[in-house]
């Protein structure tokens, strides 16, 4: 499978792009265009971007075709061994999840605009790009020469977003074999020493946690905005970050950290760690799971932990993230009538918007929290000899290396064999109904010296105890696996 895209009129945002299909011996081939993207699990319906196609043989004739769901066509062969789709696709969003042209800039997620061919979607499939001589590329893909990269299948291809422009910014670095590099476009001076010095670290101390990486390279593709933005999604050896206003200093710099360790741990967990129902991808309908609690809340709570732990964050630094994840939570979804597992189902529905009153939590806020709750209990009980850390560990080793989805009851049995005992109270109160996080946050809170307070007007606190017993306990809990040594942190 063969995708060629140019740009003819860059002011305009239009990809031109002809989709070349090999060896068919069929009278009739389908084709699809994907309805969703991996991470953002919700219909997209991308569809609605293409503003012309047509099905031609290798010598131009025009062959039938003919549209049979939103995002699906069927192609009348007429015995031609290979056959060309060409079309148009509108890119001028972005975000995250997105694709973009102009003059200076192509960001392309292929998923946006690729299609595949039904029984084929694990053919090889090689890109050729017309860009302008002069941009380079930032992507995960391999090169197969100058502007021409190539996927082992379609779902490598569109889990590998691209940013090319000829004003890209890069630095590298290298923690146990592993090449990262960071990619930066937009109006910016970044101040790559420290940089550097904050992304290896919580880089080595992700990777000591989890005891190997899942990929010999990995990209932060970065693209940063003159206006307010905050937005990122794993990938399958990269990620790609929007964030913005440039001009924003300190604030644009704790973004960029936060979202980018948050990122990285997908590496392992969603992208290798995966739930069943989403292994491999349907991407013509919704793909339903109840975990997302597991890929999102689990994420979002070692997001910021790594940070803590590696020492890019201070304990200030560190609480004051908490206490924002327990804002959102009990003061916008404390009173929601969904458990977190149905909130992880109805993602599809509208779990990516305000919806009514009182309806869904987020799997993220709340799916941190209950990492919280679960991660300080088993150290509890263990004196720190177990924790979510074991557990991540056992899903790598178990689900994830092996590239096995999970269910939720894999996951219920892996937390309790490593408790050593069930744990119906957590599942019952944390996962599976909506009863009030409070008490059970509290609890957990109290062994590492903190405390939260929910004031009469609504409003968070979180404070941290004079404690010296709790102190040893959050030293514990915050401690690092891994330290630079001097010549790593004098690079």
């Amino acid at each position: 499978m063969h995708y060629q895209i140019s740009v003819t009129d860059p002011a305009s945002h239009f990809l031109s792009i002809t989709y070349t299909i090999p060896d068919i011996n069929a009278d009739l081939i389908e084709i699809q265009l994907p309805a969703w993207r991996p991470g953002r699990y919700e219909i997209q319906n991308f569809a609605k971007n293409i503003q012309f196609i047509e099905a031609i043989s290798i010598s131009g004739d025009k062959l039938p075709l003919r549209k049979i769901t939103k995002d699906r066509w069927e192609v009348k062969t007429n015995s031609e061994e290979t056959v060309q789709i060409r079309y148009s696709f509108f890119a001028a969003i972005q975000n995250a999840g997105s694709s973009y042209v102009d003059e200076e800039l192509w960001y392309l997620n292929f998923i946006n605009f690729c299609f595949y061919t039904e029984g084929r979607i694990n053919d090889q499939c090689s890109v050729s790009l017309a860009l302008p001589e002069t941009f380079e590329i930032a992507c995960g893909l391999e090169s197969s020469g100058r502007h021409q990269l190539v996927a082992k299948d379609f779902y490598q291809l569109v889990d590998s977003p691209l940013l090319a422009s000829e004003t890209l910014q890069k630095s590298d670095y290298i923690v146990r074999g592993v090449q990262f590099h960071i990619w930066m476009h937009g109006n910016l001076k970044p101040n790559w020493k420290r940089i550097q010095r904050d992304f290896r670290r919580f880089s080595r101390e992700q990777i000591a946690t989890m005891e190997e990486f899942p990929e010999q390279d990995y990209h932060f593709l970065n693209l940063i905005l003159p206006n307010a933005f905050y937005h990122g999604v794993e990938h399958h050896n990269s990620t790609m970050i929007v964030l913005g206003p440039d001009d924003e200093g300190e604030g644009l710099y704790t973004d960029l950290l936060g979202v980018s360790s948050h990122e990285l741990f997908h590496a392992w967990n969603i992208i290798r760690i995966r739930p069943v129902e989403l292994l491999p991808y349907d991407f013509t309908k919704e793909n339903y799971f109840e975990t997302c609690f597991v890929a999102e809340g689990c994420t979002t709570y070692y997001g910021d932990l790594f940070l803590r732990r590696a020492g890019v964050f201070d304990d200030e630094a560190y609480v004051k993230e908490l206490q924002v994840y327990m804002k959102r939570h009990f003061e916008n979804n404390a009173l929601a009538s969904q458990s977190l597992a149905e909130s992880s189902f109805d993602l599809w529905l509208d779990g990516y918007e305000k919806g009514i009153p009182h309806r869904k939590v987020s799997v993220y806020h709340k799916g941190a929290l209950v990492a919280l709750i679960l991660d300080l209990y088993l150290r509890k009980k263990s004196n720190h000899e177990s924790s979510l850390d074991t557990v991540m560990q056992v899903l790598w080793q178990h689900f994830g290396k092996p590239f096995i989805g999970y269910t939720v009851e894999d996951y219920k049995n892996v937390v309790e064999e490593i408790a050593g005992e069930k744990l119906d109270w957590y599942w019952k109160e944390c996962i599976f109904t909506n009863e009030p996080l409070e008490t059970r946050l509290n609890e957990a809170l109290a062994f590492v010296g903190l405390q939260m307070t929910i004031f009469s007007n609504g409003n968070i606190q979180l404070n941290v105890q004079d404690d010296f017993r709790a102190k040893v306990q959050r030293d514990k809990w915050l401690e690092t696996r891994q330290v630079l040594s001097e010549e790593e942190e004098e690079e």
